[in-house]
């Protein structure tokens, strides 16, 4: 039997802020895991703002995903880096840093790296 679902990000399942009131991740759980939509003010970076929710070094998560607006540069721990804008997919592997690039907050949003993002390690 086919299955249909409809959901809002602006009436999430779950919405957890980010330290300093950097932004949040709105999360919808749906029958294949949990989709988030981030919001990243300007001026966050996850080392700054994620790292002492999540205790690890970098971002330990997998993001597929899409950005919806705003800049964000992404430097892999080995180095290599990509910059992100409206319209743009991507896909990065765990072992990163992130921060938003310019004055406009950064919309994206991830249907893989978002179920346990900016939660609480302890």
């Amino acid at each position: 039997m086919a299955q249909i679902l409809r959901k809002n990000f602006d009436d999430a399942d779950e919405t957890r802020p980010f330290q300093d009131g950097m932004g949040r991740l709105d999360v919808i759980q749906a029958e294949g895991g949990a989709i988030g939509r981030a919001v990243f003010e300007p001026g966050w970076r996850w080392s700054e703002h994620i790292k002492p929710l999540a205790g690890t070094d970098s971002c330990q998560a997998a993001h597929t995903g899409y950005v919806v607006s705003g800049r964000m540069k992404v430097v892999m721990d080995d180095g290599t880096s990509e910059e992100y804008g409206p319209g743009d997919f991507m896909q990065v592997a765990p072992g990163h840093d992130a921060w938003v690039v310019g004055d406009e907050q950064v919309v994206a949003v991830d249907w893989t790296g978002f179920g346990d993002y900016a939660k609480s390690s302890g």
